[in-house]
C-alpha cells in the first residue's frame, strides 16, 4: 500500500508518515512491480501502535525505544505517565483556582489584577516570613479577597503568619464567617483549631453561631478557643466548658476569669459556684486539679467564695490547704462593696447534691 492510502485509511498525514521514516520509527519495508516503498500490514499494524501510545501521552522517542525493544515491560512506563499526568493536572487545577480568585475580586485594571498574583504567590512560598509579609504589605489597588484569606488560614502552620491572616481578614470587612468555618467540617483537627481561632475574631452573630457549635467539639482545644471566645462575648452557653477547662488544665487561667465575669450575675453566681464544689468533691485524690479549683474560686466577684475557701484552708491535700490560707487573706482585706456581688456562698464542700436542689439554670443563650 503506497503512502496516500495508508495516509487515507490511517488518518495519519503522508506528512507525518514521511517524519515516521525519516526518524526511523516506521519505514515501508515493501516494494511494489516498479520499484516503489510500499507498507505492508506488518507496517501499517506498527503506524497503528505509534498512534496509540501516542494518544497516551509518549513522545516519538519513547516510542521507537518501547516497540523495538523486546524485554520493555509497560509497567514503568505507564507508571511515569500517570505521574506526570496528576502533576499536569495539578498545575492546571492551581491555574484554575488561581483564575478564579483573581475574577472574584473584581479587578479594576492590571494593577489590581498584580496585586492578587503577588499575595497568590507570596502565600504559596516556602519562606514564613515572606508569606507574612504578603499578607501585611499595603493594598494599594486591590482589596485582599476575603477567600484567599481565608483558605490560606485554614493551612497555614506558623503562628507569626496565621495572626497576620486573622488580622487581614478582619481587616478586609468581608464576610469571610462561611469561608472561614468550612474548615470546621474537616476531619482533621489542626484545621478546625486554625479556623476557630479565625472566628473568635471574626465579628457577628454568624460567627457566634458557628463557635457555639464548636463547643461540641471532639477536639479540647477546639472546644477550649470556642468557650473563651464565647466567653468574650458573653454567650453563658460556654459556661459548662469553661468549668470543664479549669478541671482540665486547658487554659486554666482565662477560663476561670470568665467563670468570675459570669458569676457577678447573681442568676449564675450560685450555679457556678455549685459546680466549682461539686468539682473539689469529685477530685479528691487529684491535687492538681483541686489546686486549680481552688485558685479559680479567688476568681469569683467579690467574698462569694469566702466559706469555701476558709473550709479549704483546713483542706488534708497540703497544697490545696496553703493556697486557700493565701486567698482567704486576699479576700478578708477586699471591701465588701467592692463590686455589687451576690450573697456569700455558704455552702459547705462535700459530695454533690442532687440536681434538684440546684437553681433552675437561667436561660443560657
Amino acid at each position: 500500500m503506497l503512502i496516500g492510502e495508508v495516509a487515507r485509511r490511517s488518518g495519519v498525514s503522508a506528512r507525518m508518515l514521511r517524519h515516521y521514516h525519516a526518524l526511523g520509527l516506521v519505514r515501508p519495508t515493501g516494494r511494489t512491480v516498479g520499484g516503489y516503498r510500499e507498507y505492508t500490514p506488518e507496517d501499517i499494524r506498527r503506524i497503528l501502535y505509534v498512534e496509540g501510545l501516542r494518544s497516551l501521552g509518549l513522545s516519538l522517542r519513547q516510542i521507537a525505544r518501547t516497540l523495538d525493544d523486546p524485554g520493555f515491560t509497560p509497567s514503568a512506563l505507564i507508571g511515569d505517565l500517570i505521574e506526570e499526568s496528576e502533576a499536569r493536572l495539578k498545575r492546571e487545577h492551581e491555574l484554575l483556582e488561581r483564575l478564579r480568585t483573581v475574577d472574584a475580586a473584581e479587578p479594576a485594571g492590571w494593577p489590581d489584577v498584580a496585586r492578587i498574583v503577588e499575595l497568590l504567590h507570596g502565600l504559596g512560598s516556602q519562606n514564613a516570613a515572606r508569606r507574612q509579609q504578603a499578607v501585611l504589605a499595603p493594598a494599594e489597588h486591590a482589596s485582599v479577597p476575603v477567600e484567599v484569606l481565608a483558605r490560606a488560614v485554614l493551612t497555614e502552620s506558623d503562628p507569626n503568619v496565621a495572626g497576620a491572616l486573622r488580622w487581614a481578614l478582619v481587616r478586609a470587612g468581608g464576610d469571610g464567617v462561611a469561608s472561614v468555618a468550612s474548615g470546621m467540617a474537616s476531619d482533621d483537627a489542626d484545621v478546625r483549631r486554625r479556623a476557630v481561632l479565625a472566628l473568635a475574631e471574626l465579628p457577628g452573630d454568624e460567627a457566634t453561631a458557628v463557635l457555639m457549635d464548636a463547643l461540641g467539639d471532639a477536639d479540647m482545644t477546639v472546644r477550649s478557643h470556642a468557650a473563651l471566645a464565647l466567653g468574650v462575648r458573653g454567650v453563658t452557653r460556654a459556661v459548662p466548658t469553661l468549668l470543664g477547662m479549669v478541671v482540665e488544665g486547658a487554659n486554666d487561667v482565662e477560663a476561670a476569669e470568665l467563670l468570675g465575669t459570669f458569676a457577678r450575675d447573681a442568676a449564675w453566681a450560685d450555679r457556678i459556684m455549685s459546680a466549682l464544689v461539686d468539682a473539689l468533691a469529685a477530685h479528691t485524690a487529684d491535687s492538681s486539679v483541686r489546686m486549680r479549683l481552688t485558685q479559680a474560686l479567688a476568681e469569683m466577684p467579690g467574698t462569694i467564695a469566702l466559706n469555701v475557701l476558709r473550709q479549704l484552708a483546713h483542706d488534708d491535700d497540703r497544697p490545696v490547704a496553703l493556697i486557700a490560707a493565701a486567698l482567704v487573706g486576699v479576700l478578708e482585706e477586699r471591701p465588701n462593696d467592692e463590686t455589687k456581688t451576690p450573697q456569700t456562698s455558704k455552702r459547705r464542700i462535700g459530695p454533690p447534691r442532687p440536681h434538684a436542689e440546684r437553681p433552675a439554670d437561667p436561660d443560657p443563650t
